[in-house]
């Protein structure tokens, strides 16, 4: 699988190299349908491309094609484009098996999965599978394992309960999850309990030269410490959106610019939290899961909902050190972030309202 991999990496870089040539000496666009009918070719000179089932080597050409499109959307936002870069060693991670039943398929008992050009291969489930399948990906983490990730026809949830609850979600640092009806999720900050083992590793593996059998050991070691970290903060946020997909029908939360915060915040210890946290993370997997067990997820604008009561709407500017809300209009102490899930639950219901009334 390693070589297969490797194959794959090599054809990934050629086919950049070749778009990179074109356009430098001649100014010539090279199409997703061009490059893949130079596949074949390449197959024939270098006898290592054999290795790969040809779906799987045209979709290595689907990805050069997609990392360019996103090259040429980001230069026309006005974003650092970021040009399609070579991949090293370590930097290309996974193959794909674009066609069930043709280039991969599973055995009767489940235990096992057949790829082409490789065998069959012992799995270990981490759900059941439901619906029908379409593509598989074989990605190898930065660990050295191996885990296969099979798409299929999305299957509506029939387990969730009927519930006619609503709630307004603020996130945040100091507690994860804040909700309207008082509920607090504390933030475990996985990172930084781990950080102390993350800096120990890392001053270890400083200490060799690069490409030595020490070096190689102590890059896997802090790459094995980093996936634990990543697994437990991805158990965290797949049990707390679920808990929160099960009991409530209509889920309102804030429509962040986390790259902007990054951006434009001023504190490192600041932005570490923010990476740590996974809001991203956590919102993505709201909506999917919510879409999935037919309940209505709402996006807002974040805007004032920190610094609007909850109660007669007045405004007043709040410093983050600012824990505790208190109105002088109508008299109202609250907490600052269950005022803010408030007002977004607000903000979410008036919005559905009036789409509603169009």
């Amino acid at each position: 699988m390693c070589d297969m991999l490797d194959a794959c990496r090599w054809l990934y870089n050629q086919l950049v190299k070749e778009r990179k040539n074109k356009w430098d000496k001649r100014k010539q666009r090279v199409t997703c349908y061009d490059q893949i009918k130079t596949i074949p070719k390449l197959t024939a000179k270098h006898p290592r491309l054999e290795l790969v089932y040809s779906q799987t080597r045209q979709n290595v050409a689907i990805r050069v094609d997609l990392a360019f499109k996103a090259f040429f959307r980001r230069c026309k936002s006005g974003e650092k484009p970021g040009y399609p870069r070579f991949k090293g060693e370590l930097r290309y991670d996974s193959i794909t098996y674009p066609q069930a039943n043709n280039s991969f398929r599973l055995t009767e008992n489940n235990t096992r999965i057949r790829l082409s050009k490789i065998g069959n291969v012992k799995i270990v489930y981490h759900q059941k599978l439901q619906g029908t399948i379409k593509t598989c990906t074989i990605k190898r983490s930065s660990a050295d394992k191996w885990y296969v990730t099979i798409v299929c026809d999305g299957v509506r949830d029939t387990k969730c309960k009927k519930v006619r609850t609503q709630v307004g979600i603020d996130v945040g640092l100091t507690t994860f999850a804040t909700l309207s009806d008082g509920l607090k999720i504390p933030n475990p900050k996985f990172f930084m309990q781990g950080e102390r083992a993350v800096a120990k590793s890392q001053r270890k593996s400083s200490q060799y030269w690069k490409k030595t059998r020490a070096k190689t050991i102590a890059r896997h070691t802090l790459a094995v410490i980093h996936e634990k970290i990543a697994n437990r903060r991805i158990a965290f946020i797949h049990n707390q959106s679920r808990f929160i997909v099960d009991n409530y029908a209509t889920i309102v939360v804030e429509n962040l610019g986390i790259k902007n915060m990054l951006i434009n915040s001023l504190y490192p210890t600041i932005r570490k939290g923010i990476y740590d946290v996974a809001w991203r993370t956590f919102l993505t997997q709201l909506a999917y899961k919510a879409a999935n067990a037919g309940r209505q997820f709402i996006a807002v604008n974040p805007a004032y909902t920190t610094q609007d009561c909850s109660k007669c709407g007045n405004r007043q500017v709040m410093k983050l050190s600012d824990r505790t809300y208190c109105c002088p209009v109508c008299g109202l102490t609250i907490d600052r972030d269950l005022n803010a899930a408030r007002n977004i639950l607000a903000v979410g219901l008036h919005s559905l309202a009036t789409q509603k009334v169009a």
